[in-house]
């Protein structure tokens, strides 16, 4: 374990505002509007990620708001939000905001896509079309996205799995991938849990950590023009005429 390691759970930037993001929209389109107002799940057939509906009917947005949707039950949301927080607070500060929400809505929306590659296959061959009409729903794709990267770059940091025995976190992200992967081999797609949107949006994580060095340095690059465009060149009139160069800042 490293001597200085430190825990870094700050709940700010963009982990913040997706956490509130998620809270809010669980709250009013989950909690209000569908058990009080609707009382069916025309909430998650619209906003939820529907293989059926995103292909045939071109429902383009259900990749990116089903992350925000959450079951008819705490523990669902509650787990999602705390491991954004644990896991993205800290790769937030290590990568910067603006890099840290693309990586997080890219795994996301990966995630969904290839859910839905995956369950069009195991259509045409079983023939089952439930699969193709049941909303998938929650942040958790995209979170396993933030386990992958927290694996890769803080793996050798020891935490406390089950709250109990002591593990390297690179074992721990293994354990829970390959949880899901079991899962999806023994029960299918058909599973209450998406196990296949979590194994891709680990697959996207990694593909988008593989080329992090290109991608990031063209953001930085982009930014830095950004930046550049709104600076502007200040002259200190007040010591204008002190001897000595006149003085200049940003």
């Amino acid at each position: 374990m490293d001597s200085n390691f430190q825990i870094v759970m700050p709940f700010r930037g963009h982990v913040r505002r997706l956490v509130i993001a998620n809270v809010l929209i669980w709250i009013g389109f989950v909690l209000i509007l569908s058990n009080f107002v609707f009382h069916d799940d025309r909430v998650f057939q619209w906003f939820g990620f529907v293989p059926g509906r995103f292909f045939t009917e071109f429902w383009v947005w259900q990749p990116f708001t089903y992350m925000f949707l959450h079951a008819n039950n705490v523990f669902h949301i509650l787990f999602n939000m705390l491991m954004l927080w644990w896991v993205g607070a800290e790769l937030e500060t290590y990568w910067g905001s603006r890099y840290f929400l693309f990586y997080y809505l890219a795994c996301g929306v990966g995630a969904a896509l290839i859910y839905c590659l995956g369950v069009f296959i195991y259509y045409w061959f079983s023939n089952n079309v439930t699969v193709l009409i049941e909303p998938m729903i929650g942040a958790s794709g995209a979170i396993f996205g933030l386990l992958l990267a927290y694996g890769l770059i803080f793996g050798e940091r020891v935490v406390l799995f089950l709250m109990l025995f002591p593990m390297k976190v690179k074992y721990f992200v293994m354990i829970i991938g390959g949880v899901s992967l079991m899962n999806l081999l023994s029960q299918g797609p058909t599973s209450q849990v998406a196990d296949l949107a979590h194994l891709g949006g680990i697959l996207v994580g990694w593909i988008i950590l593989k080329f992090s060095p290109r991608l990031r340095d063209f953001m930085a690059r982009r930014g830095s023009r950004t930046h550049g465009r709104k600076l502007k060149l200040v002259v200190d009139n007040d010591k204008y005429n002190r001897k000595g160069p006149s003085r200049y800042w940003n």
